[in-house]
């Protein structure tokens, strides 16, 4: 086993080892099958823990971040699906480390994220359980002991870090709660004084060039989305990774770029008639998309040289419903003498400075041109952002901050 890194063998696991029974109700990609990857980023202090989630697949990671406490125990945020395998690898951690004594759910809208709180937690039953506040459900708002959280051992995470015994060794900070009528968007961002080590949620990304270690133990969707028609067969080697890899970042951030074209139905299924791989898998032989040559260019527009970026979805469907208070919050959390930050997505442990992290959200004011992504390729966000304020069902956009 590499240092720092939990990648079990296939002599160490079976099927079983990475089961998560529980897929059904957030049934997507890879369902009930997820392997886990745990990596060491601060010597004897910091872990990431990264599984894979999707549609079509359009798979990136989702990651889990286990801090250790002083003078010992585990501080879990924004935990992952906890099948054999990723218990295993905490509880090699709690041998050394001590017992897990805090599980953040640290998002109020990431159903992603919230449907693994309740099941890990009943892994460590003496771990107490914070939640960011303004907790809901869809279409019913139930309890949070209703959606599998334990109810004696759940609390809101307090506003202010001074009233939990976790104020010696972290501070945090809460976006949010932002109305979007149908619901709320929140986000807890942590930061761990000894480490200088920021984590988050869904705030920011950086996208890295190359497919990351958990993307590439199963390489088929990678090789899915490097195909250019439904007729053609790819062959595994790095390059073609990398390009699907390149275009899923695309998918994932922009749903549908602007060197996307979906072509006539038509043709799609004729192709699908007579494509070499016409399995289930495959979904059939169907393929409606349709990449232009610049692609590569709109890709590396997007990611910037790995640049620190508000996913375009935020950025037109969420932050700009509270423009003022998000940059609040985005300057208190660069007040903090962080040197790293852990999102929850793509890449993971990225060297930031805290004027880095502001930067990300200077879409938010008027006049600046700090980072901004391209505007052609916000087009379908757009028109889905227009079509849900005609009928009602979001609060419309807030003019930027002067």
């Amino acid at each position: 086993m590499a240092e720092g890194e939990g990648i079990p063998t296939s002599v160490q696991i079976n099927d079983r080892d990475y089961s998560w029974p529980f897929w059904p109700i957030v049934p997507i990609y890879p369902y009930g099958k997820r392997r886990t990857i745990r990596k060491e980023i601060v010597k004897d202090t910091i872990w990431t823990f990264d599984q894979i989630q999707g549609i079509f697949y359009v798979v990136v990671p989702i990651r889990m971040t286990v801090i250790k406490l002083e003078p010992e125990g585990l501080l879990i945020y924004a935990p992952v699906a906890p099948t054999p395998e990723c218990i295993r690898l905490v509880n090699e951690l709690v041998a050394e480390h001590g017992e897990v004594k805090y599980i953040l759910l640290t998002t109020v809208s990431g159903i992603e994220h919230k449907v693994f709180v309740g099941p890990f937690a009943r892994c460590f039953p003496k771990a107490q359980v914070f939640v960011a506040p303004q907790q809901w459900s869809f279409p019913l708002n139930l309890p949070l002991s209703w959606l599998g959280l334990p109810a004696k051992r759940t609390s809101v995470l307090p506003c202010d870090s001074s009233e939990t015994t976790l104020a010696d060794q972290f501070d945090w900070a809460i976006l949010g709660p932002i109305d979007l009528r149908l619901g709320w968007f929140a986000e807890v961002a942590l930061f761990h004084r000894r480490s200088r080590t920021l984590m988050l949620t869904d705030a920011v990304v950086s996208i890295p060039e190359n497919p990351p270690a958990i993307v590439q133990i199963d390489s088929y969707p990678l090789l899915f989305h490097a195909k250019d028609n439904a007729l053609d067969m790819v062959a595994d080697p790095h390059k073609n990774r990398r390009k699907g890899w390149q275009r899923i970042a695309l998918f994932a951030m922009y749903f549908r770029p602007s060197v996307l074209e979906v072509p006539p139905w038509s043709g799609v299924f004729t192709n699908a008639i007579i494509a070499p791989e016409r399995s289930r898998k495959a979904y059939f032989g169907l393929f409606p998309f349709k990449w232009k040559t610049n692609w590569e260019h709109c890709f590396e527009a997007l990611r910037g040289g790995g640049r620190l970026f508000v996913a375009p979805i935020l950025q037109t469907l969420i932050l700009n419903r509270a423009p003022r208070e998000t940059l609040d919050w985005a300057s208190r959390v660069a007040s903090w003498d962080f040197a790293r930050i852990i999102p929850c997505h793509f890449d993971g442990a990225i060297d930031c400075s805290p004027r880095e992290f502001r930067q990300a959200f200077s879409f938010l004011e008027k006049h600046s041109t700090i980072n901004l992504l391209p505007d052609q390729d916000f087009k379908l966000l757009r028109d889905i952002d227009a079509g849900l304020n005609k009928i009602g069902i979001v609060p419309p956009a807030k003019d930027q901050v002067p």
